[in-house]
């Protein structure tokens, strides 16, 4: 999952949302270093001290506590409960895992994301709760061959296996045309749900959000669109 995620997502004001992440393995850190680097408040535990203390030296998170995930007296005690999102990171110890996932559902955690290493230990994750449960190899691998065949694509949050929010360089067909013109909806289904902001052709990094449907596309800016796979891949990119 590429958590630094789109352009589009990153212009917006942060919210004083809270994440910790259960596990400091290689998914882990990636996900605790994006985070706090993108200045969000980050919680970071794992079992094993010496990743605790890695992760602090490194600077990857602000906070991190050694504890066993799997005691919910622990999980309590540390607070995890009361965070708003946790994205329990250990993958490849599949007990682990579904117990710490079965705890923080329990605990009354609103979002859980949980990392699987097969359809089976998904189907699981999903049995005791997990809201959202993801395949980072998987997800990456598909991240790439998308750039690779589709250097338009700037950028992709995939919904489930069949949808998608993507960043798309604006295609030359578009440009000078308003969104009403195009008629994505009607003609590709696809919804758009925002554009790069330019003044004087210049970019300023700021995304216009449910742009007005007079807006003209320019090239050289990009927009955000989300819809069946199917249909973004009918797009003159």
């Amino acid at each position: 999952m590429n958590l630094s995620s789109l352009g589009f997502f990153r212009s917006l004001n942060k919210s004083n949302q809270q994440f910790a992440v259960i596990g400091l393995g290689r998914f882990g850190r990636s996900v605790c270093s994006t985070l706090h680097r993108l200045g969000y408040e980050v919680l970071a535990t794992d079992i094993d001290e010496k990743r605790v203390s890695q992760a602090l030296t490194e600077e990857i998170t602000g906070h991190a506590l050694q504890l066993d995930s799997t005691e919910p007296a622990a999980l309590k005690e540390a607070g995890i409960f009361e965070f708003d999102t946790v994205i329990i990171a250990i993958g490849n110890y599949i007990q682990e895992s579904i117990i710490t996932t079965l705890n923080v559902k329990e605990g009354g955690v609103k979002n859980v994301v949980a990392k699987a290493s097969s359809e089976v230990h998904c189907k699981l994750l999903r049995k005791v709760g997990a809201d959202r449960v993801v395949f980072p190899e998987h997800e990456a691998g598909s991240a790439l061959a998308q750039t690779l065949t589709k250097p338009a694509i700037l950028d992709t949050f995939d919904l489930d296996p069949d949808n998608s929010i993507v960043e798309i360089a604006i295609p030359d067909e578009f440009d000078g045309k308003t969104v009403a013109e195009l008629q994505l909806r009607n003609r590709y289904g696809l919804n758009v749900l925002a554009i790069s902001n330019r003044h004087d052709g210049v970019d300023d990094e700021k995304f216009i959000i449910n742009p007005d449907p007079h807006k003209r596309f320019e090239k050289g800016s990009t927009m955000v669109v989300i819809g069946h796979n199917k249909d973004i891949d009918r797009l003159p990119i």
